[in-house]
């Protein structure tokens, strides 16, 4: 893969994404696949092991990262109601609302219901998902370094794993990311390392691994962006990461209790609505949607509000923390009420397939590898979730900004803190912390 050193995982790192890696197999550049090329080593590895190779995935440090701005903006909410503001360019306005969130239909999934009614202030989102273009601005400006291009600090990994987890090779530990690498044959679904690759130099700017660019991908989703990455660009740019009602607020807007972002049914007058896998999953893709990996932003038809790619293209991290049961926890808190008001998820995190990981976020919206026969992610209310050092070939982000109320400036930040995620502060004087060694 363009000279790149790669890795095959084995085991469920990814729901479609990955969780539990049970293979490891180094290779050099230009080796074949062959199972019995003498030139390659191949061993089985131990539960554990496998934890500690998913861990790794974002070639990750938790420690070293700034916190995440409370993403106001200094223009004013809006007066009358049903007003839109003027508000920053290239984003969108969410006017105020209740909706339907989760889903307790066939399809839905454990973490999914049960579905209940929700209320969300208004909100600026960014009308697409977060571009190469833009994500290289915020590079430029800051000298940031993104989790998969920084080396690999064992300490800090160790501390996500089960006790006696033993230390793996500097060859596990460089930087790197996984990639989407199809077979070409049929395979068993339950083993995604038939289709997911550990490659060293895979990062934001090499997204197959090195040899690959986005030359002439500006208008591309970035990926290969781990939580702390996309928090930390949205510090940059006076923003957030949206809440996960936030987020699925926007993205049903007009299509309240609906099974897809644009209605209820799949090919509407025949016309792709989002770019998703075509064919068998994951060896046959038919492109049929007009693209086989990830398309441009804005390359399929928007929501109801002009919000684009709220369904396929690539994942998209939010603020909250994942645990299965915070839904049925907030039905039950409701006291009688019949609406939950501007949740902002879970306090602590509870994630069966990463159960040694105390963080690990949602992400919403599903990408170009979601099929029905497989997963159906691109349903809003599906998720996924990964520990925030996390990045893959298929997921980015996009964010949000609060207005400024037209109170004080005290009740200003009141209201912005009480929607910000916690995560770690350790910038320094202002400055962008250096990468973790």
């Amino acid at each position: 893969m363009h000279g790149s050193r790669k890795v095959t995982l084995g085991s469920a790192m990814i729901d479609q994404a990955a969780h539990v890696l049970v293979r490891l197999a180094p290779r050099s550049p230009g080796e074949a696949d062959d199972e019995h090329d003498s030139g390659k080593e191949r061993f089985e590895m131990s539960n554990n092991r496998c934890k500690l190779i998913r861990t790794i995935i974002g070639a990750c440090c938790l420690c070293g990262m700034p916190h995440i701005a409370a993403g106001q903006s200094n223009v004013a909410a809006p007066g009358a109601a049903g007003s839109v503001p003027e508000g920053p360019a290239g984003m969108v306005w969410v006017p105020a609302g209740e909706f339907t969130m989760g889903w307790d239909g066939p399809e839905a999934r454990y973490d999914e219901k049960p579905a209940h009614r929700v209320s969300v202030e208004g909100y600026w989102i960014d009308a697409t998902e977060v571009t190469n273009g833009q994500f290289r601005a915020f590079i430029e400006a800051t000298g940031y370094v993104t989790t998969a291009e920084r080396p690999t600090d064992w300490e800090t990994i160790k501390i996500q794993l089960p006790p006696g987890t033993p230390k793996p090779s500097a060859e596990v530990l460089q930087p790197g990311s996984l990639v989407f690498t199809p077979p070409d044959h049929a395979v068993d679904l339950r083993d995604f390392s038939q289709w997911w690759t550990w490659t060293h130099g895979a990062n934001w700017r090499h997204p197959e691994g090195q040899g690959s660019s986005i030359a002439k991908k500006a208008d591309y989703p970035v990926v290969h962006v781990s939580w702390e990455d996309a928090a930390a660009y949205a510090k940059w740019a006076g923003k957030r990461l949206p809440t996960e009602a936030e987020w699925e607020h926007a993205a049903r807007y007009g299509q309240d209790g609906r099974r897809f972002t644009w209605g209820d049914e799949f090919l509407p007058g025949n016309t792709h609505m989002a770019n998703i896998w075509q064919g068998t999953f994951p060896h046959r893709n038919t492109g049929g949607d007009g693209f086989r990996y990830a398309a441009p932003v804005k390359s399929f038809p928007p929501n109801s509000i002009e919000i684009y790619d709220m369904a396929g293209n690539v994942w998209e991290w939010t603020a909250d923390q994942f645990n299965p049961g915070d839904y049925a926890r907030r039905v039950e808190a409701l006291e009688g009420g019949t609406c939950c008001s501007n949740p902002t998820g879970p306090v602590t995190t509870a994630d069966p397939r990463n159960p040694y990981a105390k963080d690990s976020r949602v992400q919403k919206g599903g990408s170009y590898l979601c099929h029905a026969d497989y997963c159906e992610s691109y349903r809003p209310s599906a998720k996924m979730a990964s520990p925030p050092d996390t990045g893959m070939s298929h997921l980015g982000f996009r964010c949000v900004m609060t207005p400024r109320p037209k109170s004080s400036g005290v009740d200003s930040r009141r209201r912005s803190a009480s929607i910000r995620p916690a995560a770690p502060t350790t910038e320094v004087n202002g400055a962008w912390p250096s990468p973790a060694r």
